[in-house]
């Protein structure tokens, strides 16, 4: 497909393409704004909202923002977030590649959900295609950015069809894509490659398992089980594995944890923190860490990753730490989207 675009869609569909969100500056008015619209959502902390209330306005809001702040201005561009920047970036790629309108919205803070939605629909789309720019299903990603289009639609646009693309954590397409992007950028030598993926906690694991089979650690390594359409633990893994299999890497030169833990609640493990922390004294000198659970980077690969992460390892006797870049708007990422857009775009959309 080419770009035939003009402002209005002759075919009535769009495609919203959707990821975290961002502060919209690196003051600390705004990141406390925006860490209330993240925090507060029940999808996120998912305690009850006298107590998710509790925590987050009168603890977490307290110190906080100034800390998070000082780390957001030192991943900051010119440009602005770097996560906005690269989604935006993609849409541009993506527009080019497309007949339909594409447009980006964030789950917190502008451009928001509502605002994507506008903009497709001010162009004459009625039928939306909309991406979670996340590979793994998750209650604090996938299910909350749902849940936010839906309740937006019906409030706003009560006439709009909304189509949604599945988690893509073992389509083969993204596999290909994430284990050749990982070549490409993987030093000569190394000793391990750790796949850190955000953590989310244990209980949210059960709550989005509708089939009630989940059992964390006991099953996550199966080939099948009726939980594993919602388990975030088993698709991470399952990406691993997949992509692994692509590279030819041994199992033993692979490290899977689970990064950006928040409270005191069991999160799923093991933790990447502590993991790097013990690495060294393994034997484990030369690390490669790459974040496949974000497409774009953004705080917590370029700042908690590159920047902690690193300081952590070397700290605990480490010799070189080594950050894959995710694959923001690289062509082949850009060509997956655009081959799951139009599959949505072929099937949903028959009718």
């Amino acid at each position: 497909m080419g770009n035939n675009t003009s402002n209005v869609s002759a075919s009535g569909k769009g495609i919203l393409l959707v990821n975290l969100g961002s502060p919209k500056s690196t003051s600390v008015e705004d990141v406390r704004d925006y860490l209330d619209e993240f925090l507060m959502d029940e999808k996120v902390i998912d305690y009850r909202w006298f107590f998710r209330n509790l925590l987050v306005r009168g603890i977490i809001l307290r110190t906080r923002p100034a800390k998070s702040a000082e780390a957001y201005k030192s991943v900051w561009t010119e440009e602005g977030s770097p996560l906005i920047v690269i989604t935006e970036k993609l849409r541009k790629k993506l527009q080019r590649q497309m007949d339909v309108p594409v447009e980006i919205g964030m789950r917190y803070a502008e451009p928001s959900i509502e605002t994507g939605i506008r903009r497709l629909v001010d162009k004459g789309v009625t039928d939306i295609v909309l991406v979670p720019l996340y590979p793994q299903y998750a209650m604090s990603t996938t299910e909350t950015v749902t849940d936010k289009a839906e309740e937006v639609r019906k409030a706003k646009f009560p006439g709009l069809k909304i189509s949604y693309v599945e988690p893509f954590y073992n389509k083969e397409i993204y596999i290909d894509c994430l284990a050749e992007s990982i070549r490409e950028k993987l030093p000569a030598d190394f000793d391990a490659l750790q796949f850190s993926y955000h953590g989310v906690p244990e209980r949210h694991i059960y709550k989005t398992d509708p089939t009630n089979t989940c059992k964390i650690g006991e099953c996550c390594f199966r080939d099948e089980n009726p939980s594993h359409q919602f388990c975030y633990r088993h698709q991470c893994f399952r990406t691993t594995a997949k992509v692994i299999e692509k590279l030819g890497l041994p199992h033993e030169k692979v490290i899977v944890s689970f990064q950006s833990r928040l409270g005191k609640d069991k999160w799923i493990e093991p933790y990447t923190d502590e993991t790097l922390k013990k690495l060294p004294e393994k034997g484990i000198k030369k690390l490669v860490v790459c974040c496949p659970a974000f497409v774009s980077d953004c705080l917590e690969t370029l700042e908690e990753i590159s920047v902690e992460g690193k300081e952590t390892f070397l700290h605990a006797g480490g010799e070189s730490f080594h950050y894959l870049p995710c694959l923001n708007d690289e062509d082949r990422f850009v060509e997956v989207l655009r081959r799951l857009c139009e599959e949505k775009l072929r099937n949903f959309f028959l009718v």
